[in-house]
């Protein structure tokens, strides 16, 4: 008889900041927390855990109904639907942004992001869950390239006989709507010739090599402009499997001892480094920010969530938080200009296009 599959589900939305894009406000997740309680006793899901990065909400649900389940999606959208409410009874800031108006029997594409697994679990089954605010989907690219792919960072790679043939990366082009997969070692400089161009090309999933077993996915949603008005959007979400034939717990926070630059920021407009935080310095303010992600740990058993740790909680990380208080300090005096600023072709999903819209026939032809 095959192991029974879990699912573990990731979802998340912007339902409402508290202070302006700062946190998320205490009563908007109790009224998560009550909603997902309920649907715990009476069997809807398996278990959950209730999680916020700067503004954004997260739902970390274990069920057993697979990927895309209507039921698991249904609840998610209801229980959005009720933290939205409650930020609007509260006055919270934008609390109808980060999401359209009908459900669709699927929240993808409705504005909260999902990132989704389904395993069987192992003997031991460690997973961290990585949580960010004031980022773009192809944030993720360089620290899933470093947890798997790059020896330097993962010594697992060329030390445990369970890695060495290595992961296969399935990379979506945003602008063509297109997957390819990846197989590392063999196609690495391949990977890397498309993955650094973080603003198209954005690692969704990673896979191993030897059973063709899910290792991380991430939720790859971007915003959108409708209409002039900026909406359906959400920062997203990694998970990441570790241990027995993955990467070594320590392998996969140890690519964010680096602040690398993300895209994100102010207005979803600017370049700044992304700073790994305990759960309770996860509140953006500083020009609303500096991005900053979170990390947390769970041992899944028999679908339970146990956990979290707050992986980041550890002054082994106090070097990366002051090099990226540092380079955020360059980087803010640049102002309106870049490097600070993005490209033109890449403030697409910020505002942008509403202002240049409204100057574009003063433009003449010299």
């Amino acid at each position: 008889m095959a192991d029974e599959l879990v699912t573990l589900s990731v979802f998340t939305a912007d339902v409402g900041g508290f202070v302006g894009h700062a946190s998320s406000h205490p009563d908007v997740l109790d009224t998560a927390r009550e909603r997902l309680q309920a649907a715990r006793g009476k069997g809807r899901i398996k278990d959950f855990h209730i999680l916020r990065c700067g503004d954004d909400l997260n739902l970390i649900i274990s069920h057993s109904g697979g990927l895309n389940d209507r039921a698991v999606h249904g609840l998610v959208w209801d229980t959005f639907t009720a933290c939205r409410e409650t930020a609007e009874e509260l006055k919270l800031y934008a609390p109808r942004r980060g999401m359209l108006e009908d459900f669709a029997g699927n929240v993808r594409s409705m504005g909260p992001g999902v990132a989704e697994m389904e395993f069987a679990e192992r003997t031991s089954e460690p997973v961290i869950v990585f949580l960010a605010n004031k980022i773009v989907s192809g944030s993720w690219n360089l620290p899933l390239f470093r947890v798997f792919g790059d020896p330097f960072n993962t010594s697992g790679l060329v030390s445990d006989p369970a890695m060495l043939n290595g992961f296969t990366f399935r990379v979506l082009d945003l602008r063509e709507r297109h997957a390819i997969d990846l197989k590392t070692p063999e196609e690495l400089h391949l990977l890397l010739a498309l993955i650094g161009s973080t603003s198209r090309y954005v690692i969704a999933s990673v896979t191993r090599n030897t059973d063709g077993e899910i290792a991380a996915v991430i939720s790859s949603e971007k915003f959108d402009v409708l209409a002039g008005t900026v909406c359906a959007g959400c920062e997203p979400a990694m998970v990441v499997r570790c241990q027995a034939g993955m990467p070594a717990v320590g392998e996969a926070v140890e690519a964010f001892a680096f602040p690398y630059l993300v895209a994100g920021w102010m207005r979803y407009s600017h370049i700044g480094p992304l700073m790994p935080v305990p759960f309770y310095e996860a509140h953006a303010t500083r020009f609303d920010g500096p991005p900053r992600v979170i990390a947390a740990g769970f041992q899944l058993s028999g679908g339970r969530l146990i956990g979290p740790l707050d992986m980041f909680d550890d002054p082994g990380f106090d070097r990366a938080r002051k090099v990226a208080n540092e380079t955020a300090d360059y980087l803010r005096r640049h102002g309106p200009f870049r490097p600070h600023r993005l490209p033109q072709e890449e403030l697409e999903f910020s505002s942008m296009p509403i202002i240049l819209e409204k100057v574009k026939e003063r433009f003449r032809k010299i």
